[in-house]
């Protein structure tokens, strides 16, 4: 057995040095990603497995609990030592302006160790008492709904840069394919809130909740077009048709969070897959906007950029930023080339990441429902409104600012 083990550590740490030695500078964002990725695994396969061990731990089970404790509990220390080793390169990361730096290479290089320190990290959660996590828990329910404001920043940013995108070719073939898209996704947007009408809104029964969340998302989708499309702003139908498309999806994610018992929860004859489907929409949701936020991290055109990147609009930004990773830039190295995105933004995004994926997979602390559903119960559903509510919001504000502000620039 002695032998099996050691085989096994042996072809483990093997593994780890092959995959830390392929790491390029280029590659680096990917790599953290990765590590995020496999973050999400671990958390999954313990909760779901790990709840009989700790159980068998005497300073995690100090009384009688349930099982979905212990896999909450599962959860919540994985995410925990995620977190610490993102908030960690987060800080170590603060003030990197250019490439001389040579906390430049800790964040490129260096691998091999920073695997052992995230796998330390994450055993070490397993032997602090449970205190802790209950402070964590509570914590991450801000953090997961500041990662959840994030990603409506980002989705914003992407929606405009889009629309600028086909304007600026200035053919009448693009503009026709903005109209095309911007109906197509407006149609999207009230055939799916039909649906939801019928599913959330079982005849017979008083869901005036679920009526006014649904009625509210058609009135936002209604007022963006007409915001955007009014002569006074400098606006366009296709970031408000987009938005409103998320604006539905961001709705039917909180109605279907309600819990099983509820009677206007149409889909609770299907609770399972309703809330494994959610599962992975939502986990997916968190590696597009994490992986998103890295490759746009080096675009001046949003607030992710440090003070000294270069400032230009549109895709060019990007290019240059691959140009800069990969030494294909004409500066010589002694005048100290840019960063070209902030490390600590991009560090942060993952540890508030972190906090969401583990609000996600213990269903935001809640213990009142089965241990086989996933992100159900009422306080889920509130966070989910109210996020569709502060995009609207920020939509909003983004067409009307620069009219309650001119003399400001706004990106």
């Amino acid at each position: 057995m002695s032998c099996l083990f050691s085989c096994c550590a042996s072809l483990t740490c093997g593994l780890c040095s092959s995959v830390a030695a392929g790491i390029s500078r280029s590659s680096a964002r990917l790599a953290y990603c990765g590590l995020f990725g496999v973050s999400l695994v671990v958390s999954w396969i313990l909760r779901e497995f790990g709840a009989p061990l700790m159980e068998k731990m005497p300073w995690i089970k100090t009384e009688a609990q349930p099982e979905e404790w212990f896999q909450m509990q599962a959860v919540l220390r994985v995410s925990l030592g995620n977190f610490l080793f993102f908030a960690i390169f987060a800080l170590i990361m603060i003030g990197v302006k250019d490439q001389n730096d040579r906390r430049d290479a800790w964040h490129h290089g260096g691998w091999m160790a920073k695997m052992v320190i995230w796998i330390l990290l994450v055993v070490l959660m397993f032997f602090l008492p449970n205190v802790i996590f209950s402070i964590y828990g509570v914590l991450s329910i801000f953090g997961a709904g500041l990662f959840l404001l994030v990603q409506v920043v980002l989705l914003l940013d992407f929606t405009h840069s889009w629309n600028d995108s086909w304007v600026e070719k200035d053919e009448q073939k693009w503009y026709i394919a903005l109209l095309v898209v911007s109906i197509g996704c407006y149609l999207a947007t009230f055939t799916f809130s039909g649906l939801l009408f019928i599913w959330f809104n079982p005849s017979g029964h008083d869901c005036g909740l679920n009526v006014f969340f649904l009625v509210m998302t058609m009135i936002l989708a209604f007022v963006f077009a007409v915001i955007a499309l009014h002569p006074a702003v400098n606006g366009s139908l296709l970031p408000a048709s987009v938005i409103s498309v998320y604006c539905a999806y961001v709705c039917y994610t909180g109605l279907s969070s309600e819990p099983r018992d509820y009677v206007c929860n149409g889909l609770h004859t299907k609770s399972k897959a309703v809330s494994v489907g959610t599962l992975v929409l939502g986990l997916l949701t968190t590696v597009v906007s994490v992986i998103y936020s890295a490759l746009r991290a080096g675009s001046s055109t949003t607030f992710l950029s440090p003070p000294s990147s270069p400032r230009a609009g549109g895709s060019k930004p990007l290019l240059e930023a691959e140009d800069l990773e990969d030494g294909k830039n004409k500066k010589t190295e002694g005048e100290g080339q840019p960063v070209s995105y902030s490390y600590t933004f991009f560090h942060l995004i993952f540890a508030l990441a972190s906090m969401y994926s583990a609000m996600l997979l213990s269903g935001w602390t809640s213990l009142n429902e089965s241990s086989d559903l996933i992100d159900v119960g009422w306080t889920s559903v509130w966070v989910r409104i109210c996020t569709e509510w502060v995009t609207a919001g920020l939509y909003i504000w983004s067409l009307v600012a620069p009219l309650l502000f001119p003399d400001r620039e706004f990106f």
